[in-house]
């Protein structure tokens, strides 16, 4: 077990690498083919966007042997971000958009093909520990990989940054060729995919709406979930602000992006190394709520034009974000059987990040009234929701130590 949970450590190292050096130099990239910050922003909507479709990608990780899945998944990834080598001009931005869409389907099978070996490989008691340390690695590559991958664009162009994101998914995928499963749980969701296949009048409906009464049927897994889905979701609201806030509010150069992201990181290793314990002592919830609350006070400090206040915005985002992610997660994975946990786990991801795809559009339509707009309204829409859903938790934790 310690062996799958280092693996796991290790892929998140270096997915969250790959991820945050490509993802931002994509912005920065299309920012100097096109000098528009909104249409900048709209690289994270390819990044975001196949969210929507998760349910159905989910139901597919269920009927395909699911390791071999995400091994193939990375390989292919990893040819597609080649094809990133031939764009010379502003003529060619709309590649760029298309290996970041492809690399957006890559992240949903990818993430449940994980939430659905993970209980697997790791004891149930192990799940919000080791879920709290891929976070931290993950997110805390921002503390490398922003200043990394702006870096070497700024010095030598996109070229060496195309080839290291190109090159991150072939380690993922060896770790993944390496790790230990439980058989008799690898048998059970390969004759769950049996059935299925030799059963196509069921198809793909009936199993997305197995995974919607698994997720919405249970309130120990939806308010989490749910609150997850406001913090993450009104992020993407503010990625415009926050570059416009930048370039035109501090009329600082875009690669200073990279040291907000570092920040962010910064947060995220601190609050994915607690997230367990949290979880433990107030329950999935509240963690999701605080962290909701906490992404909301970022928003606010990243909307006043005042470069250490951006940063301290981040580091806030950073550790808001995480709680709230590793809550909906850990819920999942704990609270779902084993033959749902695709499905459940995709559908919880387009639940958590499908509002990211429609919330970054209308951020850089807000930013057009003025840098902290968005951030101001991201706060505005997130404080409530925490705020209640802190003292349901609160009422529900007294109810259960009265009786």
């Amino acid at each position: 077990m310690r062996r799958n949970a280092v693996l796991f450590v290790v892929i998140s190292l270096v997915s969250g690498f790959g991820s945050t050096a490509m993802t931002l130099s994509a912005g920065i990239w299309v920012f100097d083919l096109t000098g528009s910050p909104g249409i900048a922003a709209l690289t994270g909507l390819c990044i975001y966007a196949p969210t929507l479709a998760a349910p159905w990608l989910g139901a597919l990780v269920d009927r395909l042997p699911r390791r071999p899945l995400m091994i193939w998944t990375d390989l292919l990834l990893a040819a597609i971000m080649l094809t990133l080598l031939t764009v010379s001009a502003a003529r060619d931005a709309w590649l760029i958009y298309a290996v970041l869409l492809a690399r957006g389907v890559s992240y949903v099978l990818i993430d449940a093909g994980e939430t659905a070996i993970l209980p697997s490989a790791l004891p149930p008691d192990r799940l919000g520990d080791v879920n709290g340390w891929r976070t931290s690695a993950q997110e805390g590559m921002k503390l490398v990989a922003p200043l990394a991958g702006a870096g070497l664009y700024a010095w030598t162009g996109p070229t060496p940054v195309v080839l290291l994101a190109a090159a991150m998914p072939l380690l993922t995928a060896a770790c993944y060729a390496l790790l230990r499963l439980n058989l008799p749980t690898t048998a059970n969701a390969t004759d769950v995919a049996s059935t299925q296949e030799s059963a196509p009048t069921r198809g793909r409906p009936g199993q997305v709406r197995d995974g919607l009464r698994a997720l919405f049927g249970n309130p120990a897994v939806r308010v989490p979930v749910l609150v997850a889905a406001v913090a993450i979701g009104l992020s993407g609201l503010t990625n415009a602000g926050v570059i416009a806030q930048v370039t035109q509010g501090l009329h600082l150069p875009a690669t200073r992006l990279g040291f907000l992201s570092t920040a962010q990181g910064a947060g995220s290793i601190v609050s994915g190394l607690v997230a367990g314990r949290l979880l433990a002592r107030r329950g999935p919830a509240a963690i999701a709520a605080l962290g909701a609350l906490v992404f909301g006070a970022g928003c606010v400090a990243s909307a006043m034009p005042w470069w250490p206040s951006m940063i301290a915005g981040s580091a806030l985002a950073g550790i808001g974000l995480v709680w709230a992610l590793i809550a909906g997660m850990t819920v999942v994975q704990t609270e779902t059987p084993d033959h749902l946990l695709g499905r459940v786990g995709a559908t919880s991801t387009t639940v958590m990040f499908g509002p990211v795809a429609v919330a970054i559009p209308l951020g850089a339509v807000a930013v057009q009234l003025g840098p902290a707009a968005p951030l101001l309204i991201a706060a505005a829409l997130t404080a409530p929701i925490a705020v209640l859903t802190l003292a349901g938790a609160r009422r529900h934790s007294a109810a259960v130590t009265a009786a």
